[in-house]
């Protein structure tokens, strides 16, 4: 059971996930607290690529051990409001994640596609694809219609690990200009920094 947490611990953190291929050049948005945002437009979309990046003084193991809680990660993802697991199959986990949007914009929810993988260095890459048509839509939320990008923890040391998210999606529906500029530096700056808060207790 514990690989599956490992693989299902991106569950939430993942809605407005990236796309890395397509993003073009990186201009940094905010640089706080030891947390660097940065954004790039990406081709055919209006909405904005994030990068959030920081180093927090944990290790990989204490890290994944945090996000193997599932249930308790949404208490530090960006506007999660639940997450569970759908489905587990070798390296891979299906999951779904409803999020809380301002009124009146409808609440979003997302299925994803997680693969991970983990490198001989002790790093550890989970990539993100949406599954939009995987169950059937819920009354009350739109689904994300797009949703690509990755997780990414590189042990710099015994106790120091690098935490990079990357994300870019398509959030279906309609979502007004200022709300998808904001979400786009508030939902990697809040998760990294309240992931960083725990793992550094």
């Amino acid at each position: 059971m514990g690989s599956l947490y490992r693989i299902a611990f991106g569950i939430g953190m993942t809605v407005w996930v990236a796309a890395a291929a397509q993003a073009e050049s990186w201009t940094v948005a905010k640089n706080e607290d030891g947390i660097k945002v940065s954004l790039s437009d990406v081709s055919g979309s209006q909405y904005k690529a994030y990068q959030g990046v920081t180093t927090i003084k944990a290790s990989v193991a204490k890290l994944r051990s945090l996000q193997e809680d599932v249930a308790g990660a949404c208490a530090w993802v960006h506007e999660c409001k639940s997450q569970k697991i759908l489905k587990h199959e070798g390296d891979k986990t299906w999951t779904y994640s409803q999020f809380n949007t301002p009124w009146p914009v409808t609440p979003r929810d997302s299925v994803l596609q997680i693969t991970t993988v983990e490198g001989a260095d002790g790093s550890l890459t989970r990539n993100l694809l949406g599954q939009p048509t995987y169950i059937p839509e819920e009354k009350g939320f739109v689904r994300v219609s797009q949703v690509e990008g990755f997780w990414k923890l590189v042990p710099k040391g015994a106790n120091e690990t690098e935490v990079t998210y990357q994300v870019h999606t398509e959030p279906g529906g309609s979502v007004p200009s200022w709300l998808a500029n904001k979400f786009v530096v508030d939902a990697p700056f809040n998760t990294l920094k309240a992931l960083k808060e725990r793992a550094e207790k």
